[in-house]
Order: structure tokens, then sequence, then C-alpha cells
């Protein structure tokens, strides 16, 4: 479980302006919310919440929120990006237990050889990168690891082949697929023009598919 330190400001006004005014300021506006108390506005140093969210349990970081000289314990939930720099501009800090059990968004490492679907060539067409689940805020793994060294071409790797982790509880459909193993395109067409030239000898070979030349006057 990777827990952070941040800082935060309260009293913050509600407001389009006062956000504005924040995003120059290098602050990135908040609320903070949960465990049956009211939501707080509140306010976070943007550079301080990319550190904290670049940890290597990334959204799951469990934050000790700073407010004066109270401190919470929190989640990241809800971050709004700007639509073409990327930056977050609001963001929700979820108020936590650590017995609490969270649902979370965790990302799926692929770990093994994947020696089968290179001789066989085969690319690897990943469908899902993250696969949600639920557990307690000291259960939640900073990534799911999906071992790939069994798979070939044609195969598919689905939520119930990930791995089976004590206190951690799948909530995806098990059918949902995370990645398939296919030939590439121009592997597909060359087979395909294969087995066009394997159809074309059969009907030459069981005289079908073509025309009777036309009777010559004598």
């Amino acid at each position: 479980m990777s827990k952070v330190i941040l800082r935060a400001e309260t009293g913050r006004e509600i407001g389009t302006r006062t956000s504005r005014r924040l995003r120059r300021r290098g602050m990135v506006p908040a609320t903070l919310y949960g465990q049956g108390s009211e939501a707080r506005s509140i306010a976070v140093s943007a550079r301080d919440l990319r550190s904290a969210l670049t940890t290597d349990a990334g959204l799951n970081a469990v934050i000790n929120l700073q407010i004066g000289e109270e401190t919470h314990t929190s989640l990241a939930r809800q971050l709004q990006r700007h639509p073409t720099k990327g930056d977050i501009i609001h963001l929700d800090f979820l108020k936590i237990s650590l017995t609490d059990e969270v649902e979370a968004v965790v990302a799926i490492e692929l770990v093994g050889d994947p020696g089968a679907i290179r001789e066989g060539g085969g690319i690897l067409e990943t469908i899902a990168n993250t696969v949600n689940v639920r557990a307690l805020v000291t259960a939640i793994p900073e990534s799911i690891q999906a071992d790939i060294t069994q798979l070939g071409v044609g195969d598919t790797l689905r939520v119930s082949d990930l791995p089976a982790l004590s206190e951690v509880e799948y909530l995806d459909d098990p059918d949902r697929p995370i990645l398939v193993v296919s030939l590439p395109a121009i592997a597909l067409t060359e087979e395909e023009a294969e087995e066009e030239e394997e159809d074309l000898a059969l009907v030459g070979e069981d005289g079908e598919g073509t025309e009777a030349a036309p009777e010559q006057d004598a």
C-alpha cells in the first residue's frame, strides 16, 4: 500500500472565476467528502498532486490530506482533466478508513515469455489494460499480473484468466476480453491468397465452375 502526504488549503470560494484564479496560481480546486461529513471545498498544489499520483499505486495511493492541524485519510476520485492539455483541473478526495472496502481501477501488467506468440507470428492486441476490483483499502494491488507465456495465435485472455488474489474481488464480467493474439493483416492476406489458389486448383481438377467452349459450325 502506497501512502503519501498532501497539504491542502480550505475556505476557497466556489465559482468559475475563483477556480481560474487558483489554477493560475498553480493550484487545483478540489472537494473533500465522505464518512457522513459535509463536503468541503479545498485546493491543492498542482505540482504536489502530480507527485502524489505518480507513485506505483497511481490513483489508488492512500493520501494523507493535511488541512491545517487536521489529517484526513483519503483516495483521489473523479478527476477532471483539461480537454487538450490533460492537466487535472478538478478532483474529489474521498475520506476513508483503512478498514473500508472500496472499488478501484487497477492496471494489468503482462508478464511471462511470449515465445509461442512470436513463433506463431502473432501479435498482441490489447483490449483493456485495467480491471475493476473491490478490496480493503490496504489490499488494493498496485497492479495485477497476467501471464501470457501459454498464449498462442487465436487465443484470448479474459478477466477469468487473471490470478485469484486474497481479499480482492473482480467486478468485471469474467468473459470480458483483456487481449487477443492475432496474425498481422499482411499474414492474413497471404493466407487468404493461398486458400484462394487452392480453391481454384480444386475447381480446375473437378472441372466445375468453367464454361464449356462454344461449338463451331462445320
